[in-house]
């Protein structure tokens, strides 16, 4: 492992099987494979508002080149012409790509489908990470506990070959999640290939509808509480309180909130884990073309008192940064790590009327004193780079938050 940040951007290839992945209000950014949406802030809009404006006379003139295009390759073209909804689809990339911005993106309705159902922070599968190998087989990276995959006897490392009788080898990892999935109750048959045996067998799970986990506790050395939150997804801020709460029931010295890769989530989560740890005052600033919005926080957080370290680095981007952000800016809390992402934009998602989903720049944000985080990131109170040497099983980032807390040093 190189770094943290090594680590994160490999995380980027790894999908919630859950087999599991969201939608809802104000997304703050999850990273996907082979999508660009590292650490977006949404607006949820079911449909495109309104009626669609009649185009200027320049607009008209200037599509009437692609019409004009179209209509040579429909009559000259030699080979096979793909269905016209693959050409929309690559027109409408090719007009994003154009923008020069990496987080305002177009995805196909299967894929919208399956990030709507992972940010709602449950999902109906068989509760396993997948991710998709160089040689075209789905590989089984991780599982829940507690779920049909774990009570299946899945482990990591099997691949997944075929779905009820279907091969999946080859497949788009989204293709092979859409079969994995289905309604809670019912059954699906796997083909898995596991390192070490000579055959691949099958095993039928029932699948069942599925919460993710998004926080992991434990108490450190010195009576030290650690917390960690994994992403902003829907459930991020009840699962937050009750470990929370559980934490500081055990009346520790001093807290460190872990946003370690951590790729954001929903903005009202961000919002509302940050005001658990601040008193009254501003969380972050907005702004639009038509103006500013200031989002508040107010008194009575059940950690708003207790000595408190937040753990970033580069794989911390916009929710998780909206959160650092205003912990440093309020002298709440000190930062340890390595610099953020840097991603402080604001995308809207429009739900097209085939399903799927325009997600455009609309807004940035700013931390309570202004700094713009876009293009920049946090800079760590104490900077620990993440050693290249380092072992599976240390962490000098921890451990030096561990030793601040015990000694304010």
């Amino acid at each position: 492992m190189h770094s943290r940040k090594t680590a994160w951007l490999t995380g980027l290839l790894v999908l919630m099987l859950l087999v599991c992945t969201a939608g809802g209000a104000f997304l703050a950014g999850f990273s996907t494979a082979r999508l660009v949406q590292q650490g977006t802030i949404s607006l949820p809009v079911p449909l495109m508002p309104g009626p669609t404006p009649s185009p200027s006379p320049g607009e008209t003139e200037a599509f009437q080149l692609f019409w004009d295009a179209w209509d040579i390759i429909r009559k000259e073209y030699y080979g096979e012409i793909p269905d016209i909804r693959k050409i929309v689809y690559g027109a409408i990339q090719g007009s994003i790509q154009a923008l020069e911005d990496p987080y305002t993106a177009f995805l196909e309705p299967q894929v919208a489908a399956i990030l709507a159902e992972d940010a709602s922070g449950e999902f109906q599968g068989i509760g396993a990470y997948v991710r998709m190998r160089d040689d075209g087989k789905l590989e089984i990276s991780g599982i829940i506990p507690g779920t049909p995959a774990e009570e299946a006897g899945l482990q990591a490392g099997d691949r997944v070959l075929a779905v009820d009788g279907q091969s999946i080898i080859g497949y788009d990892i989204y293709e092979a999640i859409a079969l994995i999935r289905g309604p809670a109750g019912t059954r699906v048959v796997l083909l898995i290939e596991r390192p070490g045996e000579e055959e691949a067998f099958e095993v039928t799970l029932t699948r069942a509808r599925i919460e993710i986990p998004l926080v992991a506790t434990k108490m450190l050395e010195g009576g030290i509480a650690y917390i960690r939150l994994t992403d902003f997804s829907a459930t991020a801020t009840r699962q937050m309180n009750e470990n929370l709460r559980d934490l500081l029931n055990r009346k520790p010295k001093g807290l460190i909130l872990d946003l370690r890769n951590n790729p954001g989530g929903w903005l009202d989560q961000a919002l509302n884990v940050a005001d658990m740890f601040l008193d009254e005052g501003v969380i972050a600033i907005e702004r639009t073309n038509e103006g500013e919005r200031v989002f508040p926080s107010q008194d009575g957080g059940p950690a708003e008192s207790i000595p408190l370290v937040v753990l970033v680095n580069g794989g911390s981007a916009s929710a998780s940064e909206i959160v650092a952000g205003a912990i440093q800016d309020r002298g709440r809390g000190i930062l340890i790590g390595e610099q953020t992402l840097g991603k402080g934009s604001v995308q809207r998602p429009y739900r097209l009327r085939d399903g799927s989903e325009l997600r455009v720049t609309i807004a940035r944000w700013f931390t309570p004193n202004n700094r713009a985080i876009d293009h920049q990131g946090l800079t760590p109170d104490i900077e620990v780079p993440w050693p290249e040497e380092a072992g599976p099983d240390e962490d000098p980032q921890l451990e030096r938050a561990v030793e601040y807390l015990l000694t304010g040093k």
